[in-house]
């Protein structure tokens, strides 16, 4: 069943909304915006920062001046900055977003930090888990944020998984299973899920032309179960996460979630609705929701506008980033410091037995 309504749309509150951390109308706190690489994440990421009521593109830089001028021409950029070192010294930005590839990602960072620029780069923050401690550890003594934009813990769909296991809805987590050719979004779910402290175990093999994959093990727990197909395969994208109760599912797609379903295998059935069908199965009546929560489109932009599919999603980032700034947060509780350099150190362990890969 398609479920909708005040309950539903409480249990997808922002989680630092939710924690009483930030006020909703703090997403017209005002940051000043200097975007570091104008490729197309970066040009999906300028999109949605115009239907943040706060947020001013303030200024641009690329390696190629002529591909920056054009950019700022059609993003509305206030400046073009003649190179990356001129951008991160503007006076006139308060915070840069890192949209380049990965193994840049570490110099960038460290050029804008140690200019005393907020940072919000782009996944994963770097390619070692040592490389972002020492990111994380230079922000600190800047008293500046850093910031993983991992963007899939701030869509409302992973906002209720989280909050409806936190209820204790589908019982204790025993399995999380996910599926995404780019490890880093599938090894993000296992800690969401799993919650603090590290794995008993970590094994890994594969390569990243051909598929690998994964298992995550807690100790006395459960287990995450990763595959990492191939770009070229027919991927689902989809996470599941198996608890003693029930089940979630979040999927259309995995990484960018617009759908979730709970499935619950007990008759402690919650909110159910007008019509409800469930049949017996192994002597139980199982029950299922699902919610479907539509990704805005920023400007009005059809989905044809963007380079990526869901890509408007970035809006719920970077709202979230605007209103934990206000409050004088340095991270957002949806993905803090501590989970980033968890991820980065699974992702150490995976590499072990994986070659070729797509972080």
């Amino acid at each position: 069943k398609q479920l909708a309504g005040h309950r539903h749309r409480r249990m997808a509150t922002p989680l630092d909304v939710r924690l009483g951390l930030t006020k909703p109308e703090d997403v017209s706190f005002k940051l000043r915006w200097g975007i570091l690489g104008c490729g197309p994440i970066s040009s999906d990421w300028c999109k949605c920062l115009k239907e943040v009521p706060g947020a001013v593109l303030q200024s641009c830089a690329a390696r190629d001046a002529g591909k920056a001028a054009k950019f700022a021409a059609s993003h509305g950029v206030e400046r073009v900055a003649g190179d990356y070192q001129a951008l991160v010294a503007d006076p006139n930005v308060d915070i840069v977003y890192i949209g380049t590839i990965t193994p840049l990602h570490k110099e960038q960072a460290m050029m804008a930090i140690n200019a005393g620029k907020h940072v919000l780069c782009e996944k994963p923050i770097a390619t070692t888990a040592a490389d972002a401690a020492e990111l994380y550890a230079a922000a600190e003594a800047k008293g500046v944020a850093l910031i993983e934009g991992m963007w899939t813990r701030y869509f409302p769909a992973v906002e209720h998984a989280r909050a409806a296991i936190e209820l204790g809805r589908i019982g204790e987590v025993r399995m999380v299973q996910a599926d995404f050719p780019e490890i880093c979004y599938a090894v993000q779910y296992a800690p969401l899920f799993f919650g603090d402290g590290a794995p008993s175990t970590v094994v890994s093999a594969g390569t990243g032309s051909t598929g690998a994959g994964a298992v995550i093990h807690y100790a006395n727990r459960g287990a995450a179960v990763l595959s990492f197909p191939n770009w070229a395969c027919e991927v689902p994208e989809v996470c599941e996460v198996i608890g003693t109760k029930g089940r979630i599912t979040l999927d259309n797609w995995g990484m960018h979630p617009a759908r979730i379903t709970i499935q619950l295998t007990t008759e402690q059935c919650w909110d159910e609705p007008q019509g409800h069908t469930s049949t017996a199965q192994n002597g139980v009546r199982p029950h299922m929701e699902q919610v479907t929560y539509p990704v805005p489109e920023p400007a009005g932009l059809p989905a044809a506008g963007w380079n990526y599919v869901n890509q408007h999603g970035f809006l719920y980032q970077a709202e979230a980033v605007h209103r934990c700034l206000a409050a004088g947060l340095k991270e957002c509780p949806q993905f803090t410091k501590a989970e980033s350099m968890r991820i980065m150190q699974l992702l150490d362990e995976i590499e072990k037995g994986v070659t070729d890969t797509c972080r």
